[in-house]
């Protein structure tokens, strides 16, 4: 099976080696027989809804949010329309904060948002760095850890009722202070975590596979075949024992 991927600014958007994810994705897929064929979309390229089945946004630093908020912000009837009839979507840092309703900068500028995600974001005096770690249960009834490395300075507040990617275990999350982190609508994922994000965390990988597999076939996610990860399982203990070094959930 082809799975259609939309690398959305990947010449803006890369700042924490956010191409690993779609490596990793497209390792897994062929590994299962499938393949993956990514197709980068810049400032005033046609995204056209329901032409692909997973779409990526990764992260960089304000300047490149500031180049990119406009054109991002002008597709979002596209985007809302496209995870609504079942596109999966993972959205990192960056990405994640310009999918919800826009960001406030310390200069007081606005950078518009394309409103996927049910949040806004600040930006706050200091970064909140380190490991994280997260329980999460996308699956109802399974609940699963999710590590990954955090720095940002935005302060992305989730609206009432909104349901996060995760509970923060270790780490700061989204704000430092509400316990969640990341937003989930759909099969749309986004997060702080990078580093990038699905190489430690293979589960996750699949769940969006899976999805974006669905979506090309025009069916229900299926269980994808299990696959060798001991390096992989190896990186996540390795990330989540950083986080618990840390001593328990931060906050500023």
């Amino acid at each position: 099976m082809r799975i259609r991927v939309a690398h959305l600014y990947p010449e803006y958007l890369n700042i924490y080696a956010d191409r690993g994810n779609i490596a990793v994705l497209a390792r897994r897929a062929r590994l299962r027989g499938h393949e993956l064929e990514v197709r980068s979309i810049g400032v005033g390229d046609a995204l056209e809804p329901g032409a692909h089945d997973l779409v990526y946004v990764g992260g960089g630093q304000d300047r490149e949010q500031t180049a990119i908020a406009p054109d991002l912000a002008a597709r979002g009837d596209v985007l809302r329309s496209a995870v609504s009839s079942g596109t999966a979507l993972l959205a990192v840092c960056g990405g994640y904060q310009l999918l919800g309703r826009g960001y406030l900068g310390r200069d007081g500028v606005v950078m518009p948002g394309a409103g996927l995600f049910p949040h806004e974001t600040v930006a706050g005096g200091t970064r909140m760095i380190g490991d994280v770690l997260l329980e999460c249960e996308l699956v109802p009834g399974e609940r699963t850890m999710l590590a990954g490395f955090e720095n940002h300075a935005g302060r992305t507040l989730l609206d009432a009722g909104a349901e996060p990617l995760g509970r923060v275990v270790h780490g700061f999350g989204n704000d430092g202070a509400s316990g969640y982190e990341g937003c989930r609508v759909e099969r749309a994922i986004g997060t702080y975590l990078h580093g990038p994000l699905l190489p430690r965390n293979p589960w996750l990988a699949d769940w969006l596979l899976a999805r974006a597999l669905a979506h090309a076939e025009g069916g229900e996610p299926r269980p994808l075949e299990p696959l060798p990860d001991e390096l992989e399982q190896e990186a996540f203990r390795v990330a989540a024992q950083r986080a618990r070094a840390r001593g328990g959930r931060s906050s500023v």
